[in-house]
């Protein structure tokens, strides 16, 4: 059995908190017997809901939180609610406390707050935001969703590090394949920071995973396990293919209600359906993940419920588990970086060329008295 630990939670974060959070922790609480929940935020509203679920009651200790931290609140302004729930949570990270924080609320508050107060790994420069998406092949691993609109080599290299850690821990993969988002699987293709990132992964210790260059529809192709980009670029996909998810879903509806053969043919369709329901079910996919602090960041939707709280949970819960944070630095110490050109050597006295004499023209016109 696991060793106990404890995870902060932002009891009022969410559209539906803090009911869907307590209902979350209580499915969590079931699945992982080892954990323990720090639960923080109004406790007037808190202790109610955990007297009807003995299950979650039994895994938490509360701890009071008066401020929220509203979903339209700038960041700036958030950094100086330091009785926030959110805040108390990150803290609790911080001050080593608890091994991760689980909030469903205002993910730019989240962000800012946890990159100051919990700060990222030793030899991590920038965190990254991964999420776990379908694709035709299975669950494919995505970042950075947005903590990074532009990105360097160094950043795209420790990006693919930590998604293969992430999809090792949350997939199971022993090896999971890396592809570097691009507009072409060409290697000539993409700016000098793709390219000189694809040349450090090839020569990595992850250099037999590395698929090379992918491009949008690879995506949910499944072509690789993982697939690393710049934060503009992933934040821009992630809502797309959302988009996309939805239309679908939405023309399936108008397609099987249009006529009686229609709504017949659901009806015979249904079984398949279901299971198709279930395979894209945004609720399987909820908990994107801040890699590189130094401490378990795990972002819900704000508009999930109970179950998808939960599964936001489990996921944390895996990487504290698996010790994601010691396989980071493990990964990360076997990377080996570029060396940068050598500047020239200054020239010596002896070598250096002598400054040319500076000529003074006679002043002319004046007398010796001037």
């Amino acid at each position: 059995m696991s060793e106990p630990f404890t995870l902060a939670v932002d009891a009022m974060g969410g559209d539906r908190a803090p009911e869907i959070v307590v209902g979350g922790i209580a499915i969590a609480a079931e699945r992982h017997p080892a954990a323990r929940f720090l639960l923080i935020g109004d406790e007037a509203r808190v202790s109610p809901l955990l007297q009807r679920a003995r299950r979650a009651a039994a895994a938490c200790t509360v701890r009071h939180a008066p401020e929220v931290i509203g979903n339209d609140m700038r960041p700036a302004s958030a950094l100086r609610l330091r009785g926030a729930s959110m805040r108390v949570a990150i803290d609790a990270v911080a001050s080593g406390e608890a091994a991760g924080v689980v909030s469903a609320g205002n993910t730019g508050a989240l962000l800012a707050l946890s990159k100051i107060v919990i700060k990222t790994l030793p030899g991590i420069d920038r965190p990254a935001m991964a999420a776990i998406g379908p694709s035709a092949r299975g669950d494919v691993v995505m970042l950075d969703l947005g903590a990074n609109v532009a990105c360097d080599t160094r950043n795209l290299v420790e990006f693919a590090v930590m998604g293969d850690v992430f999809a090792r821990t949350t997939l199971g993969l022993t090896a999971p394949t890396i592809g570097l988002l691009n507009v072409g699987s060409e290697e000539g293709k993409g700016d000098e920071e793709l390219r000189e990132a694809a040349e450090i992964l090839r020569g990595s210790h992850i250099g037999r995973q590395f698929h090379g260059f992918v491009e949008g529809h690879d995506i949910a192709a499944g072509t690789t396990d993982v697939v690393v980009t710049d934060g503009f670029t992933g934040n821009v996909a992630l809502k797309t293919g959302e988009g996309a998810l939805k239309l679908v879903g939405d023309l399936l509806r108008q397609v099987f209600s249009s006529s009686f053969a229609a709504k017949l043919a659901y009806l015979l369709l249904r079984p398949s359906l279901e299971r198709l329901r279930e395979w894209l079910d945004p609720r399987r996919y909820n908990g994107a993940v801040m890699l590189g602090l130094n401490g378990m960041v795990v972002k819900s939707h704000g508009g999930t419920d109970a179950e998808g709280f939960a599964h936001a949970l489990d996921v944390a819960i895996d990487m504290v588990e698996h010790r994601f944070n010691d396989r980071i630095r493990e990964g990360m110490a076997r990377i080996e970086w570029p060396r940068p050109a050598a500047e020239p050597a200054p020239l010596t006295p002896a070598a250096a060329p002598l400054p040319k004499p500076v000529v003074v023209p006679p002043r002319r016109g004046l007398s010796a008295a001037g």
